[in-house]
Order: C-alpha cells, then sequence, then structure tokens
C-alpha cells in the first residue's frame, strides 16, 4: 500500500516500488488512472518486479495540504479497500511525508482503520457475514522506526480490543444485554485481568445506601438493577484513583413519559457510557497502565409500568437531596447522580462521568463532538487534548451558575429537568450538585455513541479518547 499526491508525484515509498517495477507505477499514474485526490484506490495486480501479488495505490490529496480529517479518511479507503479483496497480509508504509503526521499517531490511526473496516455485529444472525480476509498487517518505515513506536502500536490494538467490547455491547438487543448481562461481562473481565477487582451491589445493597434515585428508574422494569464497580490496580494503593462513571440505561422507553415509537429501538444504546467504561477497562488493563482506574457502571431499564415512577413524584438521593421528577425520561441524571454520589468513597483524585444524555446535545453539536463540562478548567482542557490527540474529539459547554435556577423546585432541593432551553447544560447542572468534592468532568455521548440510519450500530467512542487521557496521566 503506497501512496500518489494529486499533482502525480509519488510518496517516497511508492518511488521506491516504482523503481522496482521499472516505473510502471508512474506510467499508470501519468495515464490518469489515479487522480491523487484524498482517499481514491486504485488496486494493481502482479506488478512487474514487485513481489506481492497486489499493489494498492492511495490517493493523498495535495502535497503538503493533509490533516487529520483528510489523513484519516485515507487510512479508511485503503483498508475498505483491501477488505473487498482476498488478501490476507498486507505492508502499510509509514512517512510522515504522507499525512502531516508523526509515525506514532499514523501508527496508532492505521491500526484504528483496520480494525474499524474488519469489524462486524452479526453475531445474532443465522448467517454471519463472510469474515474479513485479512490477517496480517505490517506497519513498515522506510528507516528506523522512532522511539516509541512499538508502545504506540501497543497502545492502538489495546484501544481497538476495548472498543470493539463496547460496539459488541451497544450492539447487542436490550433482551440480550441486560443489567446482568453487563454484570456478568464486567466479572469475566476481572476474571481475565488478575489487576481488575469486580463487584456487584444488588438492589437491596442500593437500598441500604438510601440510593433512591437510581432505583426509582427501575422501579417500572422486572430485571434487577445492578450497581457495578471494578477496580483497577496498575500502581501503588496510596495513589488516588480515577473513577470513570458510565450510563448503564440497558433500553429506554422513557417510562411514563414514554417516547415516540419511531426509532425507539435505538434506546438500546442508551448503555453506551457503561459500554466505553467497561471497554476502556479493558484496553489499559492489557496496556497495564501505571495508574489506578475505578469504573462505576448504574445499569437498570427505564419501562412503563403499574409501579413505574410518576411525573411529580419526589425521591430522595443517596447525598440526602431530594428530587422532583418531572419527566421520567429524563432517567440518566437519576441514577448517575446516586453512582456520582457513591464515588466519593474510593477517595478520587478525579471523577469523570460518561452518558448518552441529551438530545439536546445532538441538536447542538451533531454527531461530531462529544459534549463536555467540568467544575475544573484544567480538567477539561485535558480531556480536550486527549480528544484531539486521537481524533475522538470533545467540545466544551459553559457551567455558569446562572443556569442552576432553571432546576429550582418548588416542592424539591430540585427538579430534574430544566426545561427545552439549554438542555445539556442544565443536565449538567444537575450532576454538578452531586460532585462539589471532587474534580469532575461529564461527557454527553448522545451524538456521537453510535450511528442512525443506514450504517446504524455503535462507533465505540469515547473509548480512544478516555484511553489517551488515562495514557497521558499514567505519563504524568
Amino acid at each position: 500500500m503506497a501512496g500518489v499526491f494529486e499533482n502525480g508525484k509519488l510518496s517516497k515509498a511508492a518511488q521506491i516500488l516504482d523503481k522496482a517495477a521499472g516505473h510502471r507505477l508512474s506510467d499508470i499514474v501519468a495515464q490518469g488512472d489515479i487522480s491523487g485526490k484524498a482517499a481514491s484506490t486504485l488496486l494493481l495486480q502482479k506488478v512487474p518486479g514487485i513481489a506481492a501479488e497486489r499493489v494498492l495505490l492511495v490517493g493523498l490529496g495535495k502535497y503538503g495540504e493533509q490533516n487529520s480529517k483528510t489523513s484519516i479518511e485515507i487510512l479508511r479507503a485503503a483498508f475498505n479497500a483491501l477488505g473487498s479483496t482476498a488478501a490476507k497480509d498486507a505492508i502499510v508504509y509509514l512517512t510522515d511525508e504522507d499525512t502531516g503526521k508523526n509515525a506514532a499517531w499514523v501508527v496508532k490511526q492505521a491500526v484504528l482503520a483496520a480494525a474499524e473496516s474488519g469489524y462486524r455485529s452479526d453475531s445474532l444472525k443465522s448467517k454471519p457475514a463472510k469474515p474479513v480476509t485479512l490477517k496480517n498487517l505490517i506497519l513498515a518505515t522506510l528507516n528506523k522506526p522512532a522511539a516509541g513506536l512499538e508502545a504506540a502500536l501497543h497502545q492502538a490494538v489495546a484501544t481497538t480490543h476495548g472498543m470493539k467490547l463496547a460496539k459488541d455491547l451497544g450492539n447487542l438487543p436490550g433482551n440480550v444485554c441486560t443489567p446482568s448481562y453487563l454484570a456478568t461481562q464486567a466479572l469475566t473481565l476481572g476474571k481475565k485481568h488478575k489487576s481488575i477487582k469486580t463487584t456487584v451491589l444488588e438492589e437491596k445493597d442500593m437500598q441500604k445506601l438510601g440510593m433512591g434515585s437510581f432505583l426509582s428508574v427501575t422501579r417500572g422494569s422486572e430485571q434487577p438493577a445492578k450497581l457495578i464497580t471494578m477496580e483497577y490496580q496498575g500502581t501503588d494503593k496510596k495513589q488516588k484513583p480515577v473513577v470513570l462513571v458510565g450510563k448503564g440505561i440497558t433500553f429506554d422507553s422513557g417510562g411514563i413519559s414514554i417516547k415516540p415509537g419511531a426509532e425507539m429501538d435505538e434506546m438500546k444504546y442508551d448503555m453506551c457510557g457503561a459500554a466505553s467504561v467497561l471497554g476502556t477497562m479493558q484496553a489499559i488493563a492489557e496496556m497495564g497502565l501505571k495508574l489506578n482506574v475505578v469504573a462505576v457502571i448504574p445499569s437498570c431499564e427505564n419501562l412503563p409500568s403499574g409501579t413505574a415512577s410518576k411525573p411529580g413524584d419526589i425521591v430522595t438521593s443517596m447525598s440526602g437531596q431530594s428530587i422532583e421528577i418531572l419527566n421520567t425520561d429524563a432517567e440518566g441524571r437519576l441514577i448517575l447522580c446516586d453512582a456520582l454520589t457513591y464515588s466519593a468513597k474510593f477517595k478520587p483524585d478525579t471523577v469523570i462521568d460518561i452518558a448518552t444524555l441529551t438530545g439536546a446535545c445532538v441538536i447542538a453539536l451533531g454527531h461530531v463532538a462529544s459534549g463536555l463540562l467540568s467544575n475544573q478548567q484544567d480538567l477539561a482542557q485535558e480531556l480536550l487534548t486527549a480528544g484531539e490527540q486521537v481524533y475522538d474529539r470533545a467540545w466544551q459547554l459553559p457551567l455558569f451558575d446562572e443556569y442552576q435556577p432553571l432546576l429550582d423546585s418548588n416542592f424539591a432541593d430540585m427538579q430534574n429537568i430544566g426545561g427545552r432551553a439549554g438542555g445539556t447544560i442544565t443536565a449538567a447542572c444537575f450532576l454538578s450538585r452531586f460532585t462539589k468534592d471532587y474534580r469532575w468532568a461529564h461527557l454527553d455521548i448522545a451524538g456521537t455513541a453510535w450511528k442512525s440510519g443506514k450504517e446504524k450500530g455503535a462507533t465505540g467512542r469515547p473509548v480512544p479518547l478516555l484511553t489517551q487521557y488515562l495514557i497521558n496521566r499514567a505519563g504524568k
């Protein structure tokens, strides 16, 4: 696999191949068979002078104008083209010139692109799709590999494994991926990695802890709620952990405030926060990161029934604060607030919650960036930087005190919605009332955790962002 720029200039790797092939490649480019436009491809068979059975020419765009977006599009196009062949082995030549990025960045993105092109979600089909034939991928440099490339490769592979777990869980239907199923997956990870200790609390345990807000959401379901904790110890016990809190609503009908029927099937993805936390825990355990991380996953279903919570009900959270439930479809914050209070028991350095929390975030940011809000600007910047590093980007929204009065209630300490205006912000304002004792950030992944339409499915985001953030933390 080698590159061609728009002006017909061959990449350094392609020039070497061209010389071996008696300038056959440059002749093909001169004939106009490949324009060099970014992400265009041309597959050549049995090129004389080259031992490989196939040579894939990939358009790199205008020389010197590559950026993160085009570079990733180029890699994805290349692996999609390879996936349409019967090739079992492939060599990708990496040079900084081709992408404008350093080799470590390209290695990570190449591995992520290869994994994405080979991913299938057909385990429940009677006739699964034909598996991808590509088995071995060699990432080659023209010069001696730069320091750190091996670590970058190891981290990238671990990240893809975490993303696969997150996507697999997100794509499973609600009748398979229940709170109990998530708990089983967490216990399995604990058995697989000795560095992870998994604990599952039952509803009776939550009642003793006073988690009235969390339990109010599960009242309409026959599936028992679970509070899953996973403690990863990668360094000295004295080091304060980073706590990741993942929303695990395995199906969200909206409860008594029931959602419209159209596209309600997508509400099986309302546990993608939990899935991304599980995926991140797998990735860092595989990497063996030298830091301590705790996962806290509140999981239940939100369904209507004769026992379900009703609009106007008032419940008391684990923190002792009372909440007037004006809309039962604003349930994610009701389970997260008790999980955030519970997280304080781990004496955390930092707490990050990840949730498909608000449709308002999709309206604000579309499906490109995750929403980010935080009570500490330095933490927000650390997450933004990690997202840019791996191109799993987030965008910060304000958490001004002026938004807080929108949550005022006539009958309780607060209400669970603040109206249509600034819905993503007021949801975060609600959560902020339970996070005053530690550094905290909130990632709203409602627009980035899955794709709708023809390509419907979980994306595995924000596993890359979270893993890169933790890699950066471990590096410090």
